[in-house]
């Protein structure tokens, strides 16, 4: 029997990264309040995030292979997730000036009882950028819903050097892998 797909995520970028599969999805966002265990790793804390969407989503629907995903961004060992406002987003920034940080993207498939969860981490180095830069970038209000502030579809472009990994993991969603890990976990198409 064919299955639903559908994405626990309010976010634009994971649905237009889930539209390259080209299939048809729904989109349930959820409303989930996130537990967050700092006893965790990076890999695990995105994980358990991706799950727990997951989960909220995938008790209330039936016949369906629920997606979900969280992001966080890492540095020096220290967990950065979205800002809380414009002065958060603008230290956060400044920490990543000209450093190397890891981006660990975690996914979750449910399909009814099986859960299967993986993530990806990505090295990203930020040229060395000067304080109107910053305070540039975080009056355009893009930093505010991404992890570490930035967001390396948009404007953040701007602040990448370079990337080691899943660009797609670093948006919110490595498409790639989770197409195959769709697969393994039985979708068909």
């Amino acid at each position: 029997m064919k299955k639903n797909l559908i994405l626990a995520s309010a976010s634009p970028r994971r649905k237009e990264l889930l539209e390259l599969l080209q299939l048809p999805f729904e989109v349930i966002a959820s409303e989930v309040e996130e537990v967050v265990d700092e006893k965790l790793s990076p890999a695990e804390m995105v994980q358990s995030l991706a799950e727990q969407k997951a989960k909220s989503v995938a008790e209330n629907v039936s016949n369906a292979f629920v997606i979900g995903s969280d992001t966080l961004v890492v540095y020096e060992g220290k967990m950065l997730g979205k800002p809380k406002d414009f002065a958060e987003a603008v230290q956060m920034l400044k920490m990543l000036s000209g450093k190397t940080h890891e981006v660990y993207t975690g996914v979750c498939l449910i399909n009814n009882d099986d859960v299967h969860s993986f993530y990806e981490k990505t090295s990203v180095t930020f040229y060395s950028l000067t304080d109107k830069e910053i305070d540039e970038y975080v009056q355009t209000g893009e930093p505010m819903d991404k992890a570490g502030a930035y967001g390396i579809q948009g404007y953040g472009s701007l602040l990448v050097k370079e990337i080691h990994g899943d660009y797609f993991s670093v948006v919110g969603l490595p498409i790639a892998r989770t197409k195959r890990e769709l697969v393994t976990a039985g979708f068909t198409w």
